[in-house]
């Protein structure tokens, strides 16, 4: 069992320490300090269920749902597109990027996005329902110690992203800092959408 779970641990950490979407959402929410447990909760939440589901069986049903997977990589392009374009826009507007005086959006919003940035990402159905159920299967009786492992991976990476975030604030206190972020996120989230348009899930 301690074998499984270590090994959940390190795959869960492969697959998710990585520059992403959802990984950038959570570190601007971070350095903001806005709502940072609710965005942490959501995205941490989310990966366990899904990697739940994934040593439970699911993966091998969404292995199989094309065309699920390619509605869900549309939506991404679209929603990902989105929010790559706002970032642009907030880095064209200095008056709106102090650190201090950043605005904070409403806690409706923020749940939202945070669910948008997990559940409309293709990729994320194939590391955890896929990824994580084939791989927990290897290890029979012994498989919901690898899906801990993963879990104790996904909240591990989200609340030190979140919370460890506000250590860089003193390096974003001036508005050029903050238009150099939110274009790098913006470029993320524009790479990451046509990445998946071109590209599909391959």
């Amino acid at each position: 069992m301690i074998t499984a779970i270590l090994a959940g641990l390190l795959t869960g950490l492969s697959l998710i320490v990585a520059i992403g979407s959802q990984n950038a959402y959570v570190l601007r929410q971070g350095i903001l300090r806005s709502h940072v447990l609710v965005v942490v909760s959501v995205c941490a939440i989310s990966d366990l269920v899904l990697i739940c589901a994934g040593v439970g069986g699911m993966g091998a049903v969404v292995s199989h749902a094309g065309w699920a997977l390619e509605m869900l990589r549309w939506f991404g392009v679209a929603f990902l597109g989105w929010y790559g374009i706002s970032s642009f826009r907030r880095a064209l507007r200095p008056t709106a990027l102090d650190a201090a005086d950043a605005p904070r959006e409403t806690l409706p919003r923020v749940i939202a996005k945070a669910a948008a940035f997990t559940w409309l990402n293709p990729h994320v159905y194939i590391d955890t329902l896929v990824l994580h159920g084939s791989i927990a299967a290897t290890y029979g009786s012994a498989r919901w110690g690898f899906a801990i492992g993963g879990c104790v991976a996904s909240i591990v990476w989200f609340a030190g992203l979140g919370y460890g975030a506000r250590f860089l604030r003193p390096l974003l206190a001036s508005r050029r800092a903050w238009q150099v972020l939110d274009t790098l996120i913006g470029c993320t989230m524009i790479a990451i959408a046509a990445g998946l348009a071109l590209g599909g899930l391959g």
